[in-house]
This record gives C-alpha cells, sequence and structure tokens, in this order.
C-alpha cells in the first residue's frame, strides 16, 4: 500500500505531465479559434452576396462570439439586424462598435434611430444631434434629420426641431418629406402662436389682426375688414394693418369700399413712408384713376426702397408700356421675370413686348415659359382645391392668365 507522501507525488507528476501538451495546443487552439472566425465571416460575406441577410446573420453572431472586440464584426451585424426591423438586438452591437471608435458616425445615426424605435428617446436625441452635423452623406443626413424633427416634435420642443428643419431645407430645398415636415411644424408653431395670442390678449389688436387674416384664409372678405377696422381702433399704428385692410379693400367689388383703400394705403405711408407695399399698393390705385405720372413715382419709390422687389419693377414696366415706351420697359421686364421666374402672365407680357421689339425668338422662349408655369399653376390649382386651400398667389391672376391665353 503506497504512501500518503507517495500517493501525492505521483498526483503531481501526473498533473505536471498532463499540463505539457495542454499548453502546446494552446497555440493549435488559437489558430482553430481564428480559422473558425474567418470561415463564419467568410461564409456571412457570401450570404451578403447572396442577399440572405437572414443567413448572414447567424454566422456573423458566430463570429462575434469568437471574437467579441472586432469592431467591423459587431458594426455589420448591428446593422444587418437594424435593417432586419430587430432594432432591440441591433443596439448592444452598435454601441460596442461605436465603444470601440466613436469617429463611426453612421453607425452611431443608425444607433440613434434605433434607440427612437425602442423607446429609448432621450438617448436616441442625444446620438442623432450629436451626429447630424458630422454626417457628409447627403441622403442619410436628411433622414437624420427628418427622424430628429420627428423626436423634438413628440417631445414639443419645436424650436429644435425648427432649427434641425432650417439646415434641412438647405440640404434638400426640393425634398418632398423636408417639406412636409416643414409644414407641419410652420403649422404647429402657427397654432401654438394663435391659441397662446389669443390666451394672453383675447381683444388685443394683434388679435383681431390674427383674426382677420383667417378670414382672409377662408375667403370671407367682409369678415376679414371687420376684424382689421377692430383692430387700428384699438391701435392705429399697428404694423402692417392699414396696408392689408388697404389691398382688401381694393379687390371689393363695392365701390365704396374700394374707394376706402386708397385713404388707408396713406395711413400706411404716413406712418412708414418707406414702405414698399404700401407704395406698389397706391401706384395701382391712382394708376387705375388715370394717374401714370404718380403711379410711376411711387413705383420707383418702391423699387428704391425694395430693388429685389418684382411687383415695383414689373409696376414700372406696365406704366412705360401704357405710355407706349416699349424700349424703355424691356429692361425692367427682363429684371422683373429674373426676381419672380415662376410668374407666368409675367412671361406673357414679356414674350409680347419681345414681339414688338422686333425679338420673335426671345418671344417664343417666353411663351414656352408662360405655357410651362401656366400649366403648374393650373395643376396647383386642382391640388389645393381639392385640399379646400386657394393661396392668394393661386388666385391672384388666374383670370388674366385665362384671358391673356386667348388673345395670343
Amino acid at each position: 500500500m503506497l504512501s500518503r507522501r507517495l500517493i501525492f507525488g505521483l498526483s503531481l507528476l501526473a498533473l505536471l505531465l498532463s499540463a505539457a501538451p495542454s499548453a502546446r495546443c494552446l497555440a493549435q487552439a488559437a489558430s482553430s479559434k481564428q480559422t473558425q472566425y474567418a470561415a463564419h465571416v467568410a461564409k456571412a460575406q457570401q450570404y451578403l452576396f447572396q442577399r440572405r441577410p437572414d443567413l448572414a446573420i447567424p454566422e456573423l453572431q458566430a463570429a462575434v462570439a469568437l471574437r467579441p472586440d472586432d469592431v467591423q464584426t459587431q458594426a455589420n451585424l448591428g446593422v444587418l439586424l437594424f435593417f432586419q426591423g430587430r432594432q432591440a438586438q441591433a443596439i448592444p452591437h452598435l454601441r460596442k462598435a461605436l465603444a470601440a471608435q466613436p469617429a463611426l458616425t453612421r453607425i452611431r445615426g443608425i444607433l440613434g434611430i434605433a434607440e427612437l424605435r425602442t423607446g429609448q428617446a432621450s438617448a436616441g436625441r442625444a446620438d442623432l444631434a450629436a451626429v447630424f452635423p458630422l454626417l457628409d452623406d447627403q441622403k442619410f443626413q436628411v433622414q437624420v434629420g427628418l427622424e430628429l424633427v420627428s423626436a423634438y416634435t413628440a417631445d414639443g420642443d419645436l424650436d429644435q426641431a425648427t432649427t434641425v428643419l432650417s439646415k434641412l431645407k438647405q440640404i434638400a430645398p426640393a425634398n418632398p418629406n423636408v417639406l412636409y415636415a416643414a409644414y407641419r411644424i410652420y403649422s404647429d408653431l402657427a397654432g401654438e402662436a394663435r391659441i397662446a395670442l389669443a390666451l394672453a390678449a383675447p381683444d388685443s389688436a394683434q388679435t383681431h389682426q390674427m383674426l382677420a387674416q383667417e378670414e382672409v384664409k377662408q375667403g370671407n372678405t367682409n369678415g376679414a375688414i371687420a376684424e382689421y377696422r377692430k383692430a387700428i381702433a384699438l391701435d392705429p399704428h399697428l404694423p402692417s394693418a392699414h396696408v392689408e385692410l388697404a389691398e382688401l379693400l381694393a379687390t371689393s367689388s363695392d365701390p365704396a369700399l374700394k374707394a376706402q383703400a386708397i385713404t388707408e394705403f396713406k395711413l400706411a405711408l404716413a406712418a412708414n413712408p418707406q414702405d414698399a407695399k404700401a407704395l406698389c399698393g397706391m401706384a395701382q390705385v391712382v394708376a387705375r384713376q388715370g394717374d401714370l405720372q404718380q403711379a410711376f413715382q411711387d413705383y420707383s419709390q418702391a423699387a428704391a426702397v425694395q430693388p429685389s422687389d418684382p411687383d415695383a419693377t414689373l409696376g414700372m414696366a406696365n406704366i412705360l408700356i401704357e405710355q407706349g415706351k416699349q424700349t424703355q420697359a424691356l429692361p425692367l421686364l427682363e429684371k422683373a421675370s429674373q426676381l419672380e421666374p415662376s410668374d407666368a402672365t409675367l412671361h406673357y407680357h414679356l414674350a409680347m413686348l419681345y414681339r414688338r421689339t422686333g425679338h420673335p425668338n426671345q418671344a417664343q422662349q417666353q411663351i414656352e415659359l408662360f405655357q410651362h408655369y401656366k400649366q403648374l399653376k393650373a395643376q396647383l390649382r386642382t391640388v389645393f382645391q381639392n385640399l379646400l386651400i386657394k393661396p392668394q398667389e393661386i388666385r391672384n391672376g388666374d383670370e388674366k392668365d385665362d384671358a391673356k391665353e386667348n388673345q395670343k
């Protein structure tokens, strides 16, 4: 029977002998692990090439289990899970990739969206806000910006939403999603302002002016005139109220009301002699009364105050045309068309003037532009009519456009 000491010695020797081959196997095990990792990554790439992300995901998961510190594999797995709609599973992988490489802006953008969609609103907003100005992919930047606008809006932070929206409009000014977001945000802001104003000062001049503008939107001219009069009675120096009232009066079918427009324009100019809108309005009124010299003077003054105002420039041109001074009117009409390139009526006037002054090619170009913008306005008119909306810029000139077309 072996002594206890001998048994202990033999056991220790056996342990040492068994440890030797284990040490030799470490390198083999590491090599095998790397081989398995590479095999999983290769299979994932093959499945992705075959457009089978559902099969690529398990391979990447196996690769990540073997090498959890590999940034690229973590990021790729997170992105695939995200686009498979598995945002909650994607988040840990995206975060681990970012922890190793914080400069992965696209990954942080995807992470922010995933956080928003899994109810982690605060983290999502923070990640999207941090990454939004850093993205160089315009399409993805727009997506991130829109997600951020939506998040701010849901949180009631319309000021932050507006800031992001302003940047989006610079990046993608014709993007329908951006334009719709702008419509929603500005509508919400206007609604908030209306409610706040009505609650804070329900019988103030400003509230009545606001109500007048709402009546104008609804096409209720008489109601708008009544509200403007209430506003002016409360505050005779209310900015723009006299001009807005005068413009309504000038379009009235009632001769008595129409005659009152010039009084309101004069009151507006007494308060601010450099009011370009009031000067143009006054010019239109006196031109209809036959005082072309005074009308041209008013238009000229308005153009001096606001050189980029197409109405003043066009008004001057129309006066010159009426006086038979086509050569002098031509550069003014050309300038007006540059200031307001989408004005169909303006292109028609310019075409007629080119014909009269012996420029048939330029006239034809302007007729084509007239037809293009006239058709575009008709399309917009249909859209807004379907929505029970008809903005002033679409209402203006509808009948004149048709009349000009019939005269061709």
